[in-house]
This record gives C-alpha cells, structure tokens and sequence, in this order.
C-alpha cells in the first residue's frame, strides 16, 4: 500500500474545510503520486474536453503577460502548476521521483531526457524552475505559436531547426555554454521530434557535448507522458488519455569525465531501465 503522506503535499483549506491533496511545486519533495481522490467527476467525463478549455486559457493570460514584459519565472512556474493540476483533475495520474536531484548540486546541470508529447514541455517548468533557473532548447516553430511564443520568449530558449544539424549544434554548444556560464540550467530533448516510442538511434548526444563543454554536470530525465496523446492535425492537441500513468524521474547529478561516449550510454541507459521499471516496454525499440 502506498503511504501517500510521506509522498504528496497536503495543503489545508484556510477556512477549515475539505483538505485539498495536490502538488506543490514549491515544496521540497523528492517523490509524488497523484492521490486517489484527485480527478473530478465531471472532468473524467470529459477529460480533452474539460482540460483544452482550461488550457487554452492559461496560454492566452500567460502570452499577454509575456507579450507586456511583466512574465516572471514564478509565473511559469504558477502557470506550469495549473497545467499539472489541470490535467491531474481529468483524471491522469502521476508519478513523480528524484525530484531532489535537481538540487543536489548548485552548478546548473544539462537537463537530457526523451520527448513524447507536449505534456512535458508544459509541466518541467514546475518541476526544475522552483529548483534551478532554467530554459529549453526549442524548435523554432513553438516561437511561431500565437500566445505560447511569447511566454517561450520570455524565457530566452536556445532556438534550433531542423534543416540544419550542424548550425543547431554550434547554436546549442555556443549558447548553451553562455546560459550555464550565466548560471541557468538547460533542458534539451536530442530526439528528432517527439515520439511514444524511446529511439536511441535518433537520440543524438548534444545533451553531454554541451555538458562536457561547458564544465557542468548533466541529469538524465525519463519520462512517460503519452497521455497526452499527439494530435494528427495538431500535434499538439492529441487525445487526453486518464487510463496511462505520467511518469517523471530524474537522475543524480554526473559528471562527463572526459568521455561523451560513455556519458551518452548512462542517459539512455537510465531511459531504457525506467520504461522497463515501470511496466512500458511498449516504448522501447523491438530489435
């Protein structure tokens, strides 16, 4: 039986009533599972329906923010919260551990972990931000995204294409190292585009160039968020799917000793071992 006290955040009514279990991002906590009574009925219903609404507003209070200049990094991560308890209230479950591991070291880290889905582009923020100033490394279509660029804006990613490999990786090893320099953390997806499949061959290995180059640790981060589903018309607006658990884990703190190589095999080694852990080896490669 899981012991939801030791794992959750209870934050009391401040007029005495019900007590309201949910994620505090601000809250030193190095493990969470969503607890049983998260999701409203009436948003189970209707999970997409009920959680695009109240996103779509989010996007646009946080767009015009940003668009005036007055966007902080509390506000990401606020708004990041909202996304996650918005979510949690359809009925999706989470399960959250190593978050303590952000923090384990003062250095700003690299950040490397796969890409399924827009879930976690929208939840990270609450989970590092409160821990370590941090940015991403972005494609530059999401800075094209009416709103949502203007919040990506306000957070100085390092904006990359697709046509060309070899420019992204000067951009990345050249602005990435100012950001670390400059003592904010990176988070970078070295897949190709987002996937519910895990590809090591499509996962290149600028996260620990950038880390080695840099002078810095980096974190492994494996997830599983294809509960939100990738749309077929809009990627980003994929089915909402309560049955699959969202998964977050975040590795310690290591050090690139000189060999990229090998550092590039723990953090897919640390992916490939916690899909098995948690049951999704659906989402590993079949040869």
């Amino acid at each position: 039986m899981i012991n939801y006290q030791n794992l959750t955040v209870f934050n009391g009514s401040p007029k005495g009533g019900t007590t309201i279990n949910s994620f505090d991002p601000y809250t030193s906590i190095d493990k969470y599972i969503t607890p049983p009574n998260a999701g409203k009925p009436i948003s189970r219903l209707l999970p997409g329906a009920s959680f695009y609404s109240k996103l779509l507003w989010v996007v646009i209070k946080s767009g015009l923010r940003a668009k005036y200049g007055t966007y902080s990094g509390t506000d990401w991560v606020n708004n990041s919260a909202e996304v996650f308890r918005y979510l949690e209230s359809s009925g999706i479950q989470y399960q959250l551990e190593g978050l303590n591991n952000i923090s384990a070291t003062d250095d700003p880290v690299v950040f490397i972990g796969n890409h399924m889905s827009t879930l976690e582009t929208m939840v990270l923020p609450c989970l590092i931000q409160p821990r370590k100033e941090t940015t991403f490394v972005v494609k530059q279509e999401l800075l094209e995204y009416p709103f949502f660029k203007h919040v990506l804006g306000a957070r100085e990613p390092l904006e990359v294409g697709r046509e060309k490999p070899r420019e992204d990786l000067r951009i990345v090893l050249r602005q990435g190292k100012q950001k670390l320099t400059d003592g904010r953390s990176v988070i970078i997806f070295p897949q190709r585009t987002r996937s519910s499949h895990f590809k090591p061959k499509e996962f290149n290995s600028l996260g620990v160039k950038l880390a080695e180059r840099s002078g810095v640790p980096f974190i492994p981060v494996a997830l599983v968020t294809d509960a939100w589903g990738n749309g077929k018309l809009l990627k980003d607006v994929g089915k909402i799917q309560p049955q699959k658990t969202v998964h977050f884990a975040f590795g310690e703190p290591r050090a690139v000793s000189g060999n990229t190589t090998e550092s590039h095999r723990e953090v897919l080694e640390f992916i490939r071992n916690k899909l098995n852990e948690w049951g999704r080896e659906d989402c590993l490669p079949s040869d």
